[in-house]
């Protein structure tokens, strides 16, 4: 038996149906007559609040003997079994649906399981004593004979039946145990030892289609140089082995960030020769949940500690712990030699145009940005992109400012990257010498003032993430040598709407509005566009064959609103053609940044 008596478990036979068998064994004693349990909502690292119970089917619950116990549900996300005080073990067993493809969540066919805790297992809440959850778990996975697992969890050992092998593992405590992944399928997992610490690396292909075998090792290559810069940065931590769990499909991405290792989702193109573009966004994927390890999972929000499972855990901070891991994991992907110069820049000239042509940051602060992550970036409507910002785009650009800012004050001597450096030191999970866990913008400050050169970046650093308005992007990339240039390309005959259109079968609706939109005060998302200048638009080539020489002229839209036809006539403009540059040259601040760490 465990040492928290908890033992969770799951069975996964019949993968054509996708569905898990799991349950969750727990012995006694119990504080009370009644147990309750819940399905966690908030999966740490996600700044959502999901509803995984929608998956669970066929909930029964039983005593050491086999006899069924009474239980009813409770709220959205819970259950309460009765009269367990006398009872020496509880079993509490359900059916989970599986076919989510995402890196949040559980995916179960018949080639693989991906499989994240708090998206699997009801937790008990009340009727054992809290402190058991703290400690020592087991975790028995019983497997398809010819898949292997891969996970962060202590192995403790394996049997084989008739049917399945079964793996068991142990986790240390809550925390561990629900911010771990597991990810079975029949390919071998590669490990590369880097610095004394063992690196696995567990692919799988949602389409079964293979891999090329040159570009898995050169990918593998490429992580270790970029690991090697953390090493560089950080130091090698004791912190036991790192996972990398890749799934390859058609068109998803997407990464998910936990204690030791990492789920990430790209095209399959990504691994296949001649995609360097993608190849390039991988790299900067892994990078990215990498420096997750120490910029979320151990450096936390003060809020982020003993977090409750059952409601949403907010933080004005995502601005620093997402835009500060993108800034640095693209600066290491560049000094590592993964990246050349020239392909940062044309991934950041991405950044600027996405930057430019929204205008959210005049309406919402980074910090509030940060706080209201739960109801707008996650719940975004046709309307977001007027009036609120992405904490991840606009979080790195101001992370690139403050960075470019203290190292002009300090002549070079103190980064972003040292300040992360300290701020784990004084403030993270697993390092000895902090002396007060978790961050807050007062304490990032007070970091900074430490350093040298930053005495006096309170104020600069304040009015970045808490204001509104334009970020001082050109006053950073000039200490750079380098400056922003906004080109007009050449204009076309072709009329702009200035809206995002969805087909449906026949039908052409307005998705959303884009600044500066013409038909904005005229129109409203949902409407259909029937017909411009009498020509019936029926498919997204013909209205883009209906706008052809129609720049700076009146035009007649027939469009329906709420299943009425109206007209109006209204002049268009060309469709904007324009991009943003960086110029200039390599002035020593910027070959002084990008030079690797290493020794």
């Amino acid at each position: 038996m465990s040492g928290s008596g908890f033992t969770f478990f799951i069975r996964a036979e019949r993968p054509e149906t996708h569905h898990l068998q799991v349950g969750v064994e727990l012995s006694a004693p119990f504080t009370q007559n009644n147990l309750y349990l819940s399905f966690p909502r908030w999966v740490p690292g996600s700044y959502f609040l999901r509803e995984p119970i929608q998956h669970v089917f066929d909930i029964s619950v039983t005593d050491g003997r086999g006899v069924e116990l009474k239980f009813e549900r409770r709220g959205v996300d819970s259950l309460v079994v009765f009269n367990v005080k006398n009872k020496q073990k509880i079993t509490v067993s359900y059916s989970l649906f599986c076919l989510e493809m995402s890196v949040r969540s559980n995916h179960f066919d018949q080639t693989h399981l991906h499989l994240m805790p708090p998206y699997t297992w009801f937790l008990p809440t009340k009727g054992v004593d809290p402190q058991r959850m703290e400690a020592t778990h087991e975790i028995h996975y019983h497997l398809p004979k010819e898949w292997e697992p891969a996970t962060q969890l202590e192995f403790v050992k394996t049997t084989s039946s008739k049917e399945l092998n079964s793996w068991i593992f142990t986790a240390p405590n809550r925390d561990v145990f629900l911010d771990s992944i597991m990810e079975a399928n029949a390919n071998k997992t590669l490990t590369r030892n880097i610095d004394g610490r063992n690196h696995h690396f567990k692919l799988w292909d949602s389409g079964n289609y293979g891999f090329d075998d040159q570009m898995v090792l050169r990918f593998i290559d490429d992580c270790e140089k970029i690991v090697k810069e953390y090493h560089a940065l950080f130091g090698v931590q004791p912190w036991g082995d790192y996972l990398t769990v890749l799934h390859l499909t058609q068109t998803n991405r997407g990464g998910l960030e936990h204690l030791n290792s990492q789920t990430s989702m790209m095209p399959r193109q990504s691994l296949l020769p001649g995609n360097d573009e993608l190849y390039r966004d991988l790299l900067s994927l892994f990078s990215h949940e990498y420096v997750h390890q120490w910029n979320v999972k151990r450096l936390r929000p003060k809020s982020f500690h003993d977090y409750n499972l059952q409601t949403e855990g907010h933080s004005n901070l995502l601005w620093w712990f997402e835009g500060c891991t993108s800034w640095i994991g693209d600066m290491q992907c560049i000094r590592s030699g993964t990246w050349t110069e020239s392909e940062w820049i044309a991934e950041f000239e991405k950044k600027l145009k996405r930057h430019y042509e929204l205008n959210g940051l005049d309406h919402e602060s980074l910090e509030l940005a940060s706080h209201d992550a739960w109801i707008h970036l996650y719940r975004s409507g046709p309307y977001s992109r007027e009036r609120q910002i992405s904490y991840y785009l606009e979080g790195e650009l101001a992370i690139m400012c403050i960075d470019a800012e203290l190292q002009r004050r300090s002549k070079g001597k103190s980064t972003v990257g040292l300040l992360l450096k300290t701020l784990c030191e004084r403030h993270a999970l697993d390092y000895p010498e902090s002396d007060q866990l978790g961050i807050d913008l007062t304490d990032i400050i007070r970091t900074v003032q430490t350093m040298e050169g930053g005495s006096g970046m309170g104020k600069f650093i304040r009015n970045i993430v808490q204001n509104t308005g334009p970020l001082p992007l050109e006053k950073a990339l000039h200490y750079f040598g380098r400056k922003i240039v906004h080109k007009d390309l050449p204009k076309t005959e072709h009329g702009w709407l200035g809206v995002a259109l969805n087909q449906k079968c026949h039908s052409i609706e307005i998705q959303r509005f884009l600044k500066n939109s013409p038909l904005r005060n005229h129109l409203k998302v949902g409407d259909e566009i029937l017909a411009i200048d009498s020509l019936r638009c029926h498919s997204m080539k013909s209205v883009d064959s209906a706008l052809q020489g129609k720049a700076n002229s009146d035009v007649s839209i027939l469009y329906a609103t709420e299943g009425v036809t109206k007209d109006i006539r209204i002049q268009i403009p060309s469709q904007p053609a324009q991009t943003w540059t960086i110029q200039g040259g390599k002035n020593e601040h910027w070959m002084r940044y990008l030079k690797s760490l290493q020794p």
